[in-house]
């Protein structure tokens, strides 16, 4: 443990002796993105059960949206603070998930560098994995919609 600094959270670092309460994406959908099963601090397990309204074609295909989106909530409560937001992500979708299928999600606060994070997140259909990514979020002072973005880039004369 004396080679690692503060900022940094790997696997063997993260707690998960504690339940938490969700401090973020309190409002999310649930039948869309997911429930949240397990929350602990910078661990989060979401379940996705597939349904008919996610269906892309005729032969029962989740539309990866709906997988996404479950592996980005994850991502958000692993995070766990009021304004964290998503800044990129790398993902791979390793197996095709169908209607019915359950989906779940294990999402781990891997580093941190100041306000920001980097999660990992792995979704399994029955122990299998179906899709695995890096979610890279900020964690901002206030609610993102509340900056003023439009104006915090020009320069001032």
């Amino acid at each position: 443990m004396a080679d690692k600094t503060n900022e940094e959270i790997l696997e063997d670092d993260v707690d998960l002796s504690e339940d938490v309460t969700l401090r973020t994406h309190d409002l999310v959908n649930s039948r869309y993105s997911g429930e949240l099963d397990e929350l602990q601090v910078g661990y989060a397990k979401v379940t996705l059960q597939t349904t008919d309204d996610m269906r892309a074609d005729s032969f029962g295909l989740v539309h990866g949206g709906f997988i996404f989106s479950a592996g980005d909530f994850a991502a958000m409560a692993a995070v766990n603070e009021p304004y964290v937001v998503l800044s990129a992500s790398t993902c791979d979708f390793l197996s095709p998930v169908r209607v019915g299928d359950e989906v779940v999600f294990e999402a781990k606060v891997r580093h941190k560098d100041g306000r920001k994070r980097e999660v990992n997140v792995i979704g399994s259909v029955l122990e299998i994995k179906i899709f695995e990514a890096v979610f890279k979020t900020v964690v901002l002072e206030k609610h993102v919609l509340k900056l003023d973005l439009m104006h915090a880039s020009k320069p001032r004369n």
